[in-house]
């Protein structure tokens, strides 16, 4: 059953959701407003985290808080997919591609009222002073991404054990955030995961860059209410073999997408 969120039509929306541009009103400074509105975000979820109340009811409530403030600043969102996550029947590893920080902030609002989620987060994400906290509160997966082979155990243990008790989890294969669709940059831990857990992985085509990223901290870009956000959602992928063949279709699932929505640049063939 979906838990209960602030009134965010995502919810009541079939199997996508389109910003309406009846009532879309962009802001005069975009950027500003957005950021503004971030670190408002950011600063309760703090103080929630460090009370020990940050919830999952309460990271859906301020993960929707996010897209909000991103659509109010003039950006467009189009989600698809949204069925498969109703239709879930359990845990699934998502695997998407990572493109800037907002599918790390608008995810939750979109997984966890239909599947409890975790993610798979870098260490040093875990240590910024208002931020880290809030991962924290989130029970992530932690890797360094200095010990490949570590990172492997770690999420492989650690993932196992999230899935049997039910929590998805959320991997982004690529070393970094990057714009650019590469397979040689994708690692197949993901789907290693599932097959190790015996649950299926649903791959993500995630078009952030309307998130630009900062000249001076990478987390700070521009707002660019030229471009739409794109978030769509795949068919759960059954895991057989040695993976190679599932490892292939999320991938090409993700180049596809981006192809489709007209950013065939973005693919390295």
């Amino acid at each position: 059953m979906k838990e209960n969120v602030p009134n965010f039509n995502i919810y009541s929306a079939q199997n996508e959701y389109k910003t309406n541009e009846v009532n879309f009103r962009p802001k005069l400074f975009p950027t500003l407003y957005f950021f503004s509105h971030l670190f408002r975000i950011i600063s309760y979820s703090n103080r929630q985290a460090k009370l020990g109340t940050y919830n999952g009811e309460r990271w859906t409530f301020s993960s929707a808080d996010v897209v909000r403030s991103i659509e109010k600043a003039g950006v467009r969102l189009h989600f698809e997919g949204v069925d498969i996550l109703r239709n879930l029947n359990g845990p699934v590893v998502f695997i998407g591609n990572h493109m800037s920080t907002l599918e790390t902030m608008v995810l939750p609002c979109l997984i966890h009222p239909y599947r409890k989620v975790v993610y798979v987060i870098k260490q040093e994400l875990a240590e910024y002073p208002l931020f880290g906290p809030v991962a924290l509160a989130r029970d992530p997966i932690l890797v360094g991404r200095e010990n490949p082979r570590e990172d492997l155990r770690i999420v492989m243990e650690e993932g196992s054990e999230k899935l049997s008790n039910g929590k998805s989890v959320i991997i982004f294969p690529q070393k970094t955030r990057s714009q650019i669709i590469d397979s040689s940059s994708f690692n197949s831990l993901g789907v290693k995961l599932a097959k190790r857990s015996s649950v299926p992985v649903v791959p993500i085509a995630l078009l952030t860059d309307a998130w630009g990223k900062g000249k001076l901290i990478k987390d700070f870009g521009k707002i660019d209410t030229k471009k739409t956000v794109r978030i769509c959602f795949g068919s759960p992928i059954d895991v057989k073999g040695n993976g190679a063949a599932e490892h292939q279709q999320v991938i090409d699932f993700i180049s596809n997408k981006l192809i489709e929505w007209g950013r065939s640049d973005l693919v390295v063939k």
